[in-house]
């Protein structure tokens, strides 16, 4: 364990993202006046003013979102990586600008309320245990598994909702990464895992919530004017 390395987050923002509404990618649309993305970086920048903020944006946003930076006065310091063709490829290119020795998350920019007390468990934890290390919540909800003769119930004590950041030493997760795309994977710890790396799955937050449809603006508006501005 070296409690000394550096810290790094790859922000994916590089999806089209236009189901939560609206004609720009939702994470360039507004909540509270300002752009999801910038409400993003902040909340890493609040955690730790000297990590490394690498943020992958979609094929031909760059000057957009350049422009963006300079309207809202915002001068967070972020290095911009093009995304891929699904968010594997957008993470890959994302690690070309990280260290091997350096301990590194992947968020999904469209989770803006992170707090820097979840950020900084899930750090602690994959440098104390040199892994994987995933937030997680409860399942509330009566969940049931299809079938090939209709479906039956699973016990939701036993499950588990993912979230980000997902926070790994780089060194392992860029040799994952190494790898052939595959559908089966479905974020960053099943690419990890899949090359022996154990994941250990640390509490999550409710209020780090992924925002994906025209509802979650709505959550996310009442969320930023009840919370979010006591911490800006």
């Amino acid at each position: 364990m070296n409690p000394d390395r550096k810290e790094s987050v790859i922000i994916v923002a590089g999806g089209k993202g236009l189901r939560a509404g609206g004609e720009l990618p939702k994470q360039f649309q507004s909540i509270g006046g300002m752009p999801m993305l910038m409400h993003t970086l902040l909340a890493f920048h609040r955690y730790n003013v000297q990590m490394k903020i690498v943020v992958v944006l979609p094929a031909g946003f760059q000057s957009f979102w350049e422009e963006l930076c300079v309207t809202h006065h915002f001068s967070v310091q972020h290095n911009l990586v093009q995304g891929g063709e699904t968010r594997f490829h957008s993470v890959k290119n994302g690690l070309a600008l990280i260290a091997d020795d350096e301990i590194v998350a992947v968020h999904d920019a469209a989770r803006p309320f992170v707090s820097t007390a979840l950020i900084s468990r899930c750090f602690e934890a994959a440098k104390i245990h040199d892994c994987g290390v995933i937030p997680v919540v409860e399942e509330t909800n009566s969940v049931r598994q299809l079938t090939g003769s209709g479906s039956c119930m699973l016990d939701r004590k036993q499950l588990r909702l993912v979230q980000t950041p997902q926070v790994f030493p780089a060194a392992k997760i860029k040799r994952a990464y190494t790898t052939s795309f595959d559908p089966a994977f479905t974020d960053d710890a099943s690419v990890v895992e899949r090359e022996g790396c154990p994941i250990l799955l640390v509490e999550g937050e409710e209020n780090n919530f992924k925002i994906t449809s025209p509802f979650d603006w709505t959550v996310a508006e009442s969320w930023y004017q009840n919370f979010i501005k006591t911490i800006e």
